[in-house]
């Protein structure tokens, strides 16, 4: 039911994204040009899945720690944030998302109590949050041999990775981010 639900969501989501690039959006940053992702950060910009800062910028550039993920994963899936989490090195301002993602099965820590909050996503950890959401490594067994091989190799296959230049292993910027959502 909890897959049913996820689909569901993400096909709406994908409905409403697909819809907004037709018509276009009028939202847009002083930081933000032609030769980055511009429509991907407008649209997740019109969504709500990700946000410019108070002076008007997207800070296209900057890199996107493990916390800012899970908001941007909270608001891509529309999740109730709240509820508990076992990391200690979470911040109480991501506290909610972080429990709300971890509830949900789209997150996991580096171990039983650290989450490696402050560390940047990589391509590989963002690409796996976004394809559990989608249904995908539901269980541990999906993995194989190495999580992260599988993360990337089903990433190449269904083109997560389209527009994005980066290794499984390179931090994720906000317009890479932006692109991958």
């Amino acid at each position: 039911m909890r897959n049913l639900k996820r689909a569901l969501s993400l096909a709406l989501a994908s409905v409403m994204l697909l819809g907004m690039m037709v018509v276009g959006t009028s939202a847009s940053y002083a930081d933000v040009t032609s030769k980055q992702n511009k429509e991907a950060i407008e649209v997740a910009q019109a969504v709500g899945v990700m946000v410019g800062d108070d002076k008007g910028n997207f800070n296209p550039d900057k890199m996107v720690t493990r916390n800012e993920m899970a908001v941007v994963m909270c608001n891509l899936l529309g999740l109730k944030t709240g509820g508990t989490h076992p990391f200690t090195d979470v911040p109480a301002w991501a506290a909610p998302y972080v429990a709300a993602c971890k509830a949900d099965g789209i997150i996991a820590g580096y171990s039983a109590t650290y989450f490696g909050a402050n560390d940047t996503v990589t391509a590989a950890q963002a690409a796996l949050m976004v394809m559990k959401a989608l249904g995908y490594f539901q269980y541990a067994a999906d993995f194989g041999d190495s999580w992260q091989l599988s993360t990337v190799k089903q990433a190449s296959k269904i083109d997560l990775y389209d527009g994005i230049d980066a290794n499984a292993n390179a931090a994720l910027t906000r317009n890479d981010v932006a692109q991958l959502v």
